[in-house]
This record gives structure tokens, sequence and C-alpha cells, in this order.
């Protein structure tokens, strides 16, 4: 149903605006690849206006998208190094519940107490902020 609403309101409208673009300029031009001679050129091309023109928008929508897609590149990479580290904390974190699942079932605990060590917070207790400020 949408499809069908979009096509009514967009393609529909679009198609007769080409249509009519195309029927209005119909005449022939030539377009010339021959810097020296404009008026007998030894590469040239006799196609309608609205070729020409359908043409090169056509090649400027494509090598705007090549253009971008180069520039967005390292956002990427980025994404791609994200998502691997991401997994790779995913992992470790199943891990380690794994790991204290097992623990817990065999009655061990190796987390020592918050006091223990001589007065000193743990090793594995970090202090401080991160930049959002989130205690570490």
């Amino acid at each position: 149903m949408l499809r069908k609403i979009f096509n009514a309101v967009v393609i529909l409208p679009l198609a007769i605006l080409f249509v009519v673009f195309a029927v209005a300029n119909r005449h022939i031009v030539t377009l010339s690849f021959d810097p020296f001679s404009s008026s007998d050129p030894a590469l040239g091309v006799s196609l309608p206006l609205f070729v020409v023109i359908i043409a090169v928008a056509m090649f400027g929508v494509v090598a705007g998208g090549v253009a971008t897609w180069f520039g967005q590149r390292h956002w990427r990479r980025a994404a791609r190094q994200h998502e691997a580290d991401a997994r790779h904390a995913r992992a470790e974190l199943a891990d380690l519940r794994e790991r204290s699942l097992a623990a817990a079932r065999s009655g061990e605990n190796r987390v020592p107490a918050a006091g223990a060590g001589g007065g000193l917070a743990p090793s594995y207790l970090a202090i401080g902020r991160d930049k959002q400020g989130a205690a570490l």
C-alpha cells in the first residue's frame, strides 16, 4: 500500500516531468571533445539536448556518491574496529560470567573483600571517571 502511494505521489510526477522535459528539449546538439576546432571537431557526437543534460546529471550523482564513499572510509574503518572491540568485550564478559558461575557453584570466592590489602583499594577496582564522567 505504501509503495503504491509513493509511486503515485513521487514517481508518477517525476516521470511526467521527465517526458515533458524530453519533448521540450529534443533538438540535436553537438558535443565537441576537440579543444582546437569547435566548428569541425575531430571528437564529437550529436545527441538530443535532453540526453546530454540527463547524462551529465547522472554522471554528477555517481561522481558525488563515489566522492562521499571515499570521504567516509575512515568512519567505516572506525565502525569496523569498534564492532570488533565490542565483539571481543562481549566474548570476554561471557567468559567472566561463566567463570563466576563456576566459582559460585564450587563455593569459591576469588574476589577479596574491599577492605583487604592493608586498607588500599584492590587493583581490580578502578578509581576515577572516564571522559563522559562515568565512574570507572
